[in-house]
């Protein structure tokens, strides 16, 4: 497995340059800003996540001020106790994409966060306090405790929301498979394990968030 500076070695050979480079990275906010946004904008973000997958985001973009009234701003509270007639109301509801399984998933979600909220002070204190080396097992929380919130939809739902972490887009993937750590895009806890355990080495000698390390993968090769 190369080193995190040959890596960086390849992206800055593609990108212009070790400076031009370094322009192109931005490390994740402090966790002490994560941990003080409301738990509607999270409700909000997953939602967002959830119907931009296999959709077009543009459409998304354009109707999302629809969303946010359509879903009283996701009021988390009331998000959780969505009743059928709420429901068969924002199936016929044009502010928004009407898909009855995806709007399933807020109710579901909310349910999620009121759990995170009970647990650790608010939704927001638990994803801010999670330890950035044991990142595939926030994304594990997420995809079983949460709806429709696995693969890299919810990879990104967190990189929207400061959380540092990494991305498995098809770059970062092929370098992942260049470097041996897996053979395939990892699904499984085995190779997600050794994926989080390589991110761990590479940001140890590199001294940068998870996220920085994940965007120099992706450059070294796209």
């Amino acid at each position: 497995m190369k080193t995190f500076e040959d890596i960086f070695a390849i992206a800055a050979e593609r990108h212009g340059g070790p400076e031009a480079l370094e322009a192109k990275l931005e490390p994740p906010p402090p966790a002490s800003e994560v941990a003080v946004i409301p738990d509607d904008r999270w409700l909000s973000m997953m939602t967002r996540s959830v119907f931009q997958a296999g959709f077009s985001w543009k459409v998304i973009e354009a109707k999302w001020p629809g969303f946010e009234e359509a879903f009283d701003g996701f009021d988390v509270g009331r998000c959780a106790m969505m009743d059928d007639d709420w429901f068969d109301s924002l199936v016929a509801d044009k502010r928004i994409v009407r898909n009855p399984k995806k709007i399933k998933t807020v109710p579901a979600n909310a349910v999620f966060l009121s759990d995170l909220a009970k647990e650790h002070g608010s939704a927001a204190t638990a994803f801010a306090n999670w330890l950035s080396d044991d990142y595939v097992g926030l994304l594990d929380l997420i995809k079983t405790r949460g709806s429709h919130l696995g693969g890299t939809g919810g990879q990104y739902f967190l990189r929207m929301m400061g959380v540092d972490g990494f991305i498995l887009s098809k770059d970062v993937v092929a370098r992942l498979v260049a470097e041996g750590v897996v053979d395939k895009a990892p699904t499984g806890k085995g190779a997600m394990r050794k994926t989080q355990e390589a991110f761990n080495e590479w940001r140890a000698q590199s001294g940068r968030s998870l996220k920085e390390v994940s965007r120099v993968l992706a450059m070294s090769l796209g």
